[in-house]
């Protein structure tokens, strides 16, 4: 009975989302902007609250509700404060990349941010190489949410890993296919919603069950006083790890394709200066909140073994059945609203970067519509299969994928739109350069003065950008006019 309480809201949580996919659906079908425009950004109509939670709830992910309160479990108080280093990042994003972004992409009618490269620079090298970057790590993205949705759906249900892994995953396909970013964008809010509802509630239930934060923090340092120091156990978290932090999920972000292209899709200027309010708050909101749900978990159940599973352990044992359900919907708003965002964008990738512009045959709107369709189901399937046999620890996937994402668009993506010198031999030499980094220090484990890959790879990759934009030629007045005026 239990067991059929949990997984009543559940169910119902996932089916709304389907309706709500059929429906924007049947509105895209009659709304009369290009296909395309509609299906990949939602015919840019985003308004405030829809931008702020679609860019939030993209962000956040298994990573943030399940991955980290995990590592925040074992590390105690000084992950939490390395966590809130993201709190800036909706207003970062949006403040520097939102309305030159808007409006350029409005000009030369882009629909990803490949669409907007391929114009900056005119190289194809640069348009294949970020593509292929672009399906390559996001997948490993994507491949560590359904690992995530899994888990969770197992921990809070007892249910197999494949079972909790089918029953997501098909429904996070069927809704991303169906509706496209304009389902994605309206699902997005409802989870933004959904997350803060369920971090204010397993927060409450966790400070009750422990008996107040006084005993909480007292039980904490009979377990291990490092629990509640800045730098971890053990002195995990040093000076060099937390400029890492910095950059990976401060600064870098502005690299994030799946957080950029949002920049293409609001409304208007009140509906961006809104979303960068918004924006902050919850994701300062969120990742305080869940970051301290890990770390006081720890007091009630200090024998959590599986880092991931801290969060939903600790959500089934502090709150009643049929609450835990629906609250554990927060976590799991958070992992769907990643993965949809993120198969759309793969999905633009082949349809629009691949086989719209490489093709020579001529396709009419209908056919590309529904190649955008099938694609997006395909993408997704593949991501499911390669779920099926997860590894562990979905941080460190999460934060690898990060890493080289910005290793490939942040400084293209910047230095295109506030450097008129900025060409393709610098945008292709960062991008090699930068990946490369990546890969190397990743894979050696080699550390630059006890800094993580990152560092290394984002020093590298500007100075490749430079030294290439002056060895290569000066873009065209054409290029520059299209740009800034």
């Amino acid at each position: 009975m239990n067991r059929f309480l949990i997984i009543l809201p559940i169910i119902i949580y996932l089916t709304v989302m389907i309706i709500i996919a059929i429906y924007t659906n049947k509105s895209s079908k009659k709304s009369k902007s290009d296909s395309l425009e509609e299906y990949f950004i939602g015919g840019r109509s985003m308004g405030g609250l829809v931008l702020s939670m679609t860019l939030i709830a993209t962000f956040t992910s298994a990573s943030s509700f399940i991955g980290g309160p995990g590592v925040a479990y074992n590390q105690g108080l000084g992950w939490v404060l390395l966590a809130t280093i993201q709190v800036p990042t909706a207003f970062l994003t949006l403040g520097v990349l939102g309305k030159k972004f808007a409006i350029v992409s409005r000009r030369i009618k882009a629909v990803t941010v490949t669409d907007y490269l391929r114009v900056r620079y005119k190289n194809n090298f640069v348009v294949i190489f970020a593509s292929i970057s672009l399906l390559v790590f996001m997948t490993a993205i994507m491949v560590a949410q359904f690992i995530g949705g899994a888990r969770l759906f197992q921990a809070v249900t007892g249910y197999p890993y494949i079972v909790g892994l089918v029953i997501f995953g098909i429904t996070v396909v069927i809704y991303t296919t169906l509706g496209g970013f304009k389902a994605v964008a309206l699902t997005d809010a409802i989870q933004g919603i959904i997350m803060v509802l369920a971090t204010i509630c397993i927060f409450g239930g966790v400070v009750k069950y422990g008996g107040g934060l006084d005993s909480i923090m007292s039980k904490l340092v009979s377990i291990n006083p490092d629990l509640i120091t800045p730098f971890g156990v053990d002195n995990f978290i040093s000076k060099p790890y937390i400029l890492s932090f910095w950059l990976l999920v401060g600064i870098a972000v502005l690299g994030l394709p799946q957080t950029s292209v949002r920049c293409m899709g609001f409304k208007d200027s009140k509906s961006l200066h809104n979303a960068m309010i918004i924006g902050t708050f919850v994701v300062g909101f969120l990742m305080l909140g869940m970051t301290l749900v890990g770390v006081m978990g720890k007091a009630i159940l200090p024998d959590i073994t599986v880092s991931d599973l801290a969060v939903p352990t600790i959500t089934m044992k502090v709150m009643p059945p049929v609450l835990a359900g629906i609250f554990i919907a927060g976590p799991l708003a958070a992992i769907m609203s990643t993965v949809d965002s993120l198969i759309i964008l793969c999905s633009a990738a082949i349809v629009k970067d691949f086989y719209m512009n490489y093709s020579k045959k001529k396709v009419s709107s209908k056919k590309l519509s529904k190649m955008s369709f099938y694609t997006t189901a395909i993408i997704g399937l593949i991501v499911f299969f390669i779920s099926i046999n997860p590894p562990d620890l979905i941080v460190w996937i999460n934060l690898f994928a990060f890493g080289g994402l910005e290793a490939a668009f942040l400084w293209p993506t910047i230095l295109g739109l506030y450097w008129k010198r900025a060409n393709a031999t610098g945008a292709i030499a960062s991008m090699v350069v930068g990946v490369g980094a990546f890969f190397y220090f990743s894979i050696t484990k080699i550390s630059i003065a006890g800094t993580q890959a990152i560092v290394p790879t984002v020093i590298l990759s500007l100075l490749a950008f430079i030294i290439g934009s002056y060895i290569g030629k000066k873009p065209e007045q054409e290029t520059i006019d299209l740009f800034w005026i």
